[in-house]
């Protein structure tokens, strides 16, 4: 089965849509699965130095009792997702951009799975700043990506437009909100649903064999 994810690494809802589709996917063992991971693009006009924290959730929620709300939904969907989300900790919302082109250096497959998991945990519940790259370097080094390909991938004159064409495709597409969802060119799914919702759709997918295209590149 293929599923693609369109996603942002600085959106707390990808991180808990990521963790559920694993509690999904872990209850069809023996499932061949490939996951094809697409950028999305939350803030595509944020410098590319980030800007401070308290000031992005002050323009973006309109006040800090209105951030504090959102981010306490967020907080307790993420406990049944097995995740501690440190918002207090983070002091930059950084431009995601260079974080999208490790997993473009990683491709498909489970690497990238384990990018994007460190990615997650490093912003989310270590506080530290994914739009810089001392931290995507040591990230990239834990997941298992070699710096030849990373380093590679930051002297390619295109790895910015490609980010940008990919978040423009998929607004063409119609995505709207991250996560996104898509099992086997099918069927799609926004947000960060429950397993139990996300495991359906698996299950629907096998079963039907629809192959409507739905193409995210």
């Amino acid at each position: 089965m293929r599923i693609d994810i369109v996603f942002d690494t600085v959106c707390p809802w990808c991180f808990v849509g990521q963790r559920r589709l694993e509690q999904a996917l872990a209850q069809r063992k023996g499932l061949a699965v490939e996951i094809h991971h697409h950028p999305f693009l939350l803030n595509p006009d944020m410098p590319v130095g980030g800007i401070d924290r308290r000031l992005y959730l002050d323009r973006k929620f309109g006040g800090a009792h209105r951030a504090r709300r959102v981010l306490e939904a967020v907080t307790t969907a993420g406990r049944s997702a097995d995740i501690a989300f440190n918002f207090e900790a983070i002091r930059r919302m950084p431009n995601s951009v260079d974080s999208h082109r490790l997993l473009l250096a990683a491709g498909s497959g489970p690497l990238a799975g384990r990018l994007l998991d460190g990615l997650f945990r490093a912003y989310f519940q270590d506080g530290e700043d994914i739009g810089d790259r001392h931290v995507l370097r040591r990230v990239a080094t834990e997941a298992g990506l070699s710096m030849d390909r990373l380093e590679a991938e930051f002297r390619r004159s295109g790895g910015v437009v490609e980010v940008m064409a990919a978040n423009s495709r998929a607004h063409a597409m119609g995505v709207a909100g991250v996560p996104t969802f898509i099992f086997d060119q099918a069927y799609a799914v926004a947000g960060a649903q429950e397993s139990d919702v996300l495991l359906r759709l698996v299950d629907l997918a096998l079963e039907t064999g629809v192959k409507t295209p739905v193409t995210v590149g």
